[in-house]
């Protein structure tokens, strides 16, 4: 009975060790792997604020450069103003709500061009690749169209549809269009044709194609031609405003501080444009995030 007693308590022993040293273990496991994952993330926080701090050294650097060339008397005024007075012509132009009316026509007409662009370039850009027949056909029309200047057509386009904001939108779509058109078409020719003929051996055709294999595979070169394309239309709809010279828009703001001399109010109003294409090309970075994780 003592031997097994014995025996007995031995085991329970070695049992009760055992599991003191499986419990132990995952805790150090847990506080390296804590460790680790720490130290992971405050590389990438350093990362992030590396690559951060250089624009922001050069913004300073520029402002102060500015500040001092302009306090000493070294630029002409007219030529470069200084930064209070900018700051000051751009506050006023927020309090007075003058930059806001203009910036929301400018954004209307860019918009509206913008996806009139993707209506048409997309489907056009797909029909190119995949028709030889549409391809010779508008081929020379498109190479015709994107060597002729846009700031050329505007006034035919002025004299045509009027001068308001369809013209503008017309404008606007044209700049936009090509890049989207090349770059819908780069990313179809570069579709890897084992996969379609892969697809096509389970059945796929037509529009389940499309859907499933070609535009999946497409999405990166279609991405880029809407970054493209959605930073480019305020370009495009600054040109229907400078030609038409309404008084309406940011376009037709620079051209009033054109001509009335007022460089503070022409800085201070391409800061809201720079500020204005920074938030487009936002968007469009979130749009690509957001295609990533669906597809």
């Amino acid at each position: 009975m003592s031997v097994t007693t014995s025996t007995e308590n031995d085991a329970m022993m070695d049992a009760h060790q055992a599991g003191t040293s499986i419990r132990k273990r995952p805790a150090s496991f847990g506080v390296s792997d804590l460790a680790h994952h720490s130290s992971i993330a405050r590389a990438r926080v350093t990362m992030r604020l590396l690559s951060v701090l250089p624009p922001i050294v050069l913004a300073l650097v520029l402002l102060i450069g500015w500040y001092m060339s302009t306090a000493a008397g070294a630029v002409n005024a007219l030529f470069l103003p200084a930064p209070v007075d900018v700051f000051a012509s751009l506050s006023d132009g927020l309090q007075s709500g003058l930059y806001l009316s203009s910036i929301l026509v400018t954004v209307q007409e860019s918009a509206l061009g913008f996806l009139l662009a993707v209506i048409i370039a997309l489907p056009l850009g797909y029909g190119l690749v995949k028709s030889r027949l549409l391809a010779t056909a508008m081929h020379p029309y498109l190479a015709a169209g994107q060597a002729i200047p846009v700031i050329v057509i505007a006034p035919l386009l002025v004299i045509w549809l009027g001068s308001g904001t369809v013209s503008n939108v017309i404008v606007c779509m044209l700049v936009v269009f090509f890049p989207m058109v090349v770059n819908t078409m780069l990313g179809v020719q570069t579709i890897d044709k084992t996969l379609t003929d892969a697809a096509r051996v389970e059945g796929a055709s037509g529009w389940s194609m499309l859907a499933n294999i070609e535009f999946p595979l497409a999405l990166p070169a279609l991405i880029a031609g809407v970054r493209t394309g959605f930073t480019l239309s305020i370009t495009g709809a600054l040109v229907g405003e400078f030609v038409q010279g309404g008084d309406q828009g940011l376009g037709s703001l620079l051209l009033i501080a054109k001509n009335q001399y007022n460089t503070p109010f022409m800085f201070a109003t391409l800061i809201i444009l720079a500020g204005l294409a920074a938030l487009y090309y936002g968007s469009t970075w979130l749009l690509a995030k957001v295609a990533e994780k669906i597809y």
